[in-house]
């Protein structure tokens, strides 16, 4: 209805890539910073999280626009830089700090008896890792997940400057693509009060506004959940 599924498709796309990017490396990022990381070194990377998470989109954007773009159109001999791969690529720069700071508040929160325990038992790093710490911090690190997911679903100037602007369903990684936020955003100025287009656009951000309200009663959940575990 009113040319909103290959916006939604694009929308979709995106935050599905930049998850799958982005998330195994926020937690392992967390883990590491949290379990493994010397003080110093944990310290270092606390602060470099921080920063990215303080990144303005619009940087990263133009940073997309003028090198990750060019050099990906040169390396795979496409028509265009600016595609679906290239805004998840950039989208999961923005999911990484939020999942990796978060993560690494759940993990830390694990007592630290726990850990003893495990240790006693004969239990390698490795294995309290895997089996008690994680396990433990698990509701939290999935609340941080969701959260990164709703960062990439609902970011606009990324997808709007990098994502292609093709209001298409795609077939492949490196076809562009033209997210809900990049239409809301690139039209609504545009556009004629009251007139068909203007609601259309209204209608899209109500479907925006209701995945993020799934995703944040999904979050919201899973945390009770924990808490009551």
């Amino acid at each position: 209805a009113l040319g909103m599924l290959p916006l939604i498709a694009g929308t979709m796309a995106t935050t599905l890539i930049s998850s799958i990017l982005a998330l195994p490396v926020a937690v392992a990022l967390a883990v590491f910073t949290a379990e493994i990381a010397p003080r110093w070194m944990r310290n270092f990377f606390k602060v470099l999280i921080e920063l990215l998470g303080f990144l303005p989109s619009i940087v990263l954007g133009f940073l997309g626009m003028m090198v990750l773009a060019p050099r990906m159109q040169e390396a795979l001999g496409l028509a265009t830089g600016l595609n679906l791969l290239t805004a998840s690529i950039l989208l999961g720069f923005l999911v990484i700090p939020v999942v990796a700071s978060l993560s690494e508040e759940a993990i830390s929160a694990v007592p630290q008896e726990l850990r003893d325990a495990s240790y006693a038992l004969g239990a390698t790093r490795w294995e309290t890792i895997k089996k008690v710490v994680i396990p433990h911090a698990l509701s939290g690190m999935l609340s941080a997940a969701l959260l990164g997911v709703m960062r990439s679903l609902g970011e606009t100037m990324v997808v709007l400057m990098v994502a292609g602007g093709s209001a298409i369903i795609p077939k492949i990684f490196t076809d562009p693509v033209r997210p809900l936020t990049s239409t809301i955003a690139a039209e609504m100025g545009e556009t004629p009060v009251g007139s068909v287009h203007y609601h259309a656009l209204f209608f899209a951000g109500l479907i925006l506004l209701m995945i993020t309200l799934i995703i944040n009663l999904a979050s919201f959940y899973i945390e009770k959940r924990g808490k009551r575990a």
